[in-house]
């Protein structure tokens, strides 16, 4: 079998509504690229990732430059030795962990597909179906406890708060939320915004009607992550200053965290989670596989590893629910706040473009 075709091809994404994340303009469109990878016998195999400055600190422009560069040396590579056909792009690559991306999905798609196995299966096959949290986002406390109970009647159980502007709007948002959803499980998530006071703060006022608090200090402050993480009743999973298996082992080292939230379009794609996983559970530490605001095809990658692995204790892959004009085809199934896998041949996904 050789690769004889990669087809790059970017879409801009438009969000059914703007995202508002602390310290950035409001998010209306991200870019996506996807590659096409067809064989000599005529299948084809996908890949995918996005690129924005707010959500992965990628600039569009470069993502799809540097895609475009390593798409001309697909033909010359092997399609099924991902890991020597990673290290070959490697040079291009390195610097833009989202154009990475695109490419190790492309090549576990079509590992799956010439197994004829879903890949979830092919990487460990732990479970079947996750559950996972869906975004409560910024807005009023009356606007937040209104989008908790219209996602509630959707059949969503886990919801995670979006918070960081000001940390006692947050704990009245959290409580106001708790009361109207006694049953539901809540997480809040700040980006980065609060100091380690207020994270400290926030976390003994809400005690346990938190299940976790995520990413509470900036990305590179490890310090204040590590004071908060020893002092707060309330479990703290670091986020957005985990960008791969190098800042997985520090975090680790550090005892910085209690785990670690992993997107598999910031990290460099399923390759590079597979290491973080194996950080985090040799060090004991939970792992949560959440996304970016995505197209499904990405989510299905984010879903196929969270599937294959004991070490995955939480999911939150709710991004691809953002878009109005994803081109992909999922073949997930969402129900009831469940993400179920099907046992279509690796990722799972038909791309319409």
């Amino acid at each position: 079998m050789q690769i004889t075709k990669a087809e790059v091809t970017p879409v801009t994404l438009e969000l059914r509504q703007p995202v508002h994340m602390p310290g950035h303009s409001p998010i209306t469109t991200v870019t996506a690229v996807f590659i096409r990878l067809e064989t000599q016998s005529g299948r084809s195999a996908w890949g995918c990732g996005v690129a924005h400055p707010a959500l992965n600190a990628q600039e569009p422009d470069e993502f799809l430059a540097v895609c475009r560069q390593a798409a001309d040396r697909i033909p010359d590579l092997h399609p099924t030795d991902i890991a020597y056909s990673l290290s070959q792009l490697s040079p291009i690559l390195q610097d833009f962990p989202a154009a990475l991306c695109v490419f190790d999905l492309a090549f576990h798609d079509l590992l799956g597909l010439s197994a004829g196995m879903p890949l979830y299966r092919l990487l460990g096959g732990y479970r079947h179906k996750i559950q996972t949290s869906v975004t409560i986002p910024m807005g009023s406390l009356e606007q937040r406890v209104e989008g908790a109970q219209i996602r509630a009647r959707q059949g969503f159980r886990m919801l995670k708060i979006k918070g960081g502007l000001d940390p006692q709007e947050d704990i009245q948002c959290v409580r106001a939320i708790h009361r109207a959803l006694p049953d539901h499980t809540l997480r809040l998530d700040v980006d980065g915004c609060y100091s380690v006071q207020d994270s400290l703060d926030v976390a003994r006022n809400l005690g346990e009607r938190v299940e976790m608090l995520e990413q509470p200090t900036p990305a590179g402050d490890l310090d204040g992550l590590c004071q908060v993480t020893r002092q707060s009743p309330v479990p703290v999973l670091a986020d957005q200053c985990i960008t791969g298996p190098g800042s997985a082992l520090a975090l680790a080292a550090g005892h910085c965290a209690d785990g670690f939230s992993i997107k598999i379009g910031s990290c460099g794609g399923i390759s590079n989670a597979r290491q973080m996983d194996g950080v985090a559970r040799a060090a004991g530490l939970v792992m949560m596989v959440s996304c970016l605001i995505e197209p499904a095809l990405l989510t299905a990658a984010g879903l196929s590893f969270a599937l294959s692995s004991p070490g995955v204790h939480y999911a939150d892959l709710d991004g691809y629910l953002e878009l109005r004009n994803d081109p992909t085809v999922p073949g997930f199934r969402l129900q009831e706040g469940w993400l179920v896998a099907t046992d279509v041949p690796g990722l799972g996904c038909t791309v319409d473009l």
